[in-house]
């Protein structure tokens, strides 16, 4: 759904191309879901055995609220190492996806450069770039590397400092904060729902059913981390081919 309008937007002049400080400026309204999901992410990292500095260290590297969550849940149930990484590698298989999204509006720019752009692109990063093409605004490296390194710094220090406070907390769950990341996801949907025009709700209600249904049948026959990709592919490309 999103491909299709982006495919759509109209390129505007080189001169138009938005800045790095605005896209500082349009992450701005996304940090509080960073701030509060990183430090209920540090809270659990802390609860599951890992030090600040581990935490600090897993925010730079792995840089993903879903994948977080999910590690430090397996290493506090002693998880082999090989298993973490396999899993955490299928998790964030939905950010090939993001990217390849993206990719059409930044092959002007080297390979370097969108390599940099891809690392750091996540949900939240992506739903404010589509935003932007979908109300017919262009994107510039700039303007991404400003979106994507301000939510990264936010993310990385909102996560070690959740550790910090994560040792005066013995139980995340009875303040529910491993619910943290459901419920920002949750939000996103809603605001995104609320800007649909009536004629489309009903296809993309439809598409949501149709991932419940995938999700279901494929975790049968597959790893429930492997059927959400999979589900995710299959309706994506669902959604590309019945928008009107």
């Amino acid at each position: 759904m999103l491909t299709h309008q982006m495919e759509c937007t109209t390129e505007v002049p080189a001169s138009s191309s938005p800045t790095f400080w605005e896209g500082v400026r349009d992450c701005i309204p996304t940090l509080l879901g960073y701030i509060s999901i990183g430090l209920a992410a540090g809270v659990v990292g802390a609860a599951s055995g890992m030090s600040v500095m581990e935490m600090a260290l897993m925010s730079l590297l792995v840089y993903a609220g879903a994948a977080q969550f999910i590690i430090c849940a397996l290493l506090a149930v002693h998880t082999p190492i090989s298993a973490i990484v396999l899993t955490t590698f299928i998790v964030n298989l939905r950010n090939f996806l993001l990217s390849a999204t993206l990719a059409p509006h930044f092959g002007k720019y080297s390979l370097l450069n969108n390599i940099g752009t891809g690392l750091l692109v996540t949900d939240e990063s992506f739903g404010v770039a589509a935003t932007r093409l979908a109300s017919g605004k262009p994107l510039s490296n700039r303007w991404m590397h400003g979106l994507n390194l301000t939510a990264y710094i936010v993310w990385v220090i909102s996560c070690t400092l959740g550790t910090l406070f994560g040792n005066w907390i013995a139980d995340p769950q009875m303040f529910g904060l491993d619910y943290a990341l459901t419920a920002m996801f949750i939000a996103l949907l809603v605001l995104q729902l609320g800007n649909v025009v009536p004629e489309k709700l009903k296809h993309y209600l439809k598409l949501m059913a149709y991932m419940v249904i995938a999700m279901v049948v494929l975790s049968l026959v597959v790893s429930t981390q492997l059927a959400i990709i999979l589900a995710t592919v299959i309706v994506a490309t669902i959604g590309v081919v019945t928008e009107r």
